[in-house]
């Protein structure tokens, strides 16, 4: 597929999904969502990580209230369940682990597509909004779920409420973002991040993505029953037994990948 509101790249099994309409700051308008859930579904075989980023100063803007439409009239209840949800959902079932790479601004809708990601890394630029109080909207794009669990109930409610941009290196602070670097070194930085990722056991990756999400609502007996199961597929992987081996010949593994 052609796609024209986004870039897409595979090297060495590191996908890079960009954003790409720097005139809007990257805005998500309804094609956008769906060549991001297009190759989000579609990701190749040869894929083990992938990187969400953006083209030029932003990573993303949020809504593009432009979109070719009275903003006001939108049906925002069809465009959320029809074109928000079906993205965000793709992205959390990645079969590989998932890198936003902030390297901007990611207001509204764009600050939640980034907290869909396994791991945030930002750009000591970047900063974080939840500016949707700012035109009368709640929190969307997932964001009522995934932000008070990152920082808490207290810290996402005045987020929220207040409107405030919140710097890479607060978000770092209140958990949001794994790592903030230089904005000159990020790009160097989140690509030998994502390479690293792409060299590892994918399999054990996707395992332990699906154990660390079902804890928020398991208590202890069920957490530990479901790490149990999981973790006897994880020995049943070569990447297991290549890990063992490299181990005990006191050399770096070589994993498969899937």
């Amino acid at each position: 597929m052609q796609y024209q509101t986004i870039a897409f790249d595979l090297t060495d099994g590191v996908a890079v999904l960009r954003l790409d309409r720097p005139e809007v700051m990257n805005a998500l308008n309804t094609q956008m969502r769906a060549e991001i859930l297009h190759a989000v579904r579609n990701l190749p075989g040869a894929a083990r990580v992938l990187v969400l980023t953006g083209t030029g100063r932003a990573f993303c803007s949020g809504q593009d209230l432009g979109d070719g439409v009275n903003a006001a009239r939108m049906d925002l209840e069809r465009v959320l369940r029809d074109e928000y949800a079906p993205m965000i959902r793709a992205l959390q079932d990645a079969p590989v682990p998932v890198i936003a790479a902030v390297n901007g601004a990611a207001a509204g809708a764009g600050a939640n597509l980034a907290l869909v990601a396994d791991v945030i890394l930002a750009s000591d630029e970047a900063f974080f909004q939840q500016a949707f109080t700012r035109i009368g909207l709640i929190p969307d794009a997932g964001g009522t779920w995934f932000l008070p669990r990152m920082v808490g109930s207290q810290r996402a409610m005045g987020a929220v409420l207040f409107a405030d941009r919140i710097p890479a290196r607060q978000a770092a602070e209140w958990g949001m973002v794994y790592e903030v670097t230089p904005h000159m070194d990020f790009e160097a930085h989140w690509r030998a991040r994502a390479a690293q990722l792409a060299t590892g056991p994918t399999e054990a990756f996707r395992l332990a993505r699906e154990a660390l999400r079902a804890s928020s609502g398991a208590d202890l007996e069920t957490q530990l029953a479901h790490e149990a199961r999981l973790q006897g597929r994880a020995g049943q992987t070569r990447d297991f037994k290549e890990g063992i081996v490299a181990f005990l010949e006191k050399r770096p593994a070589v994993f498969e990948g899937r």
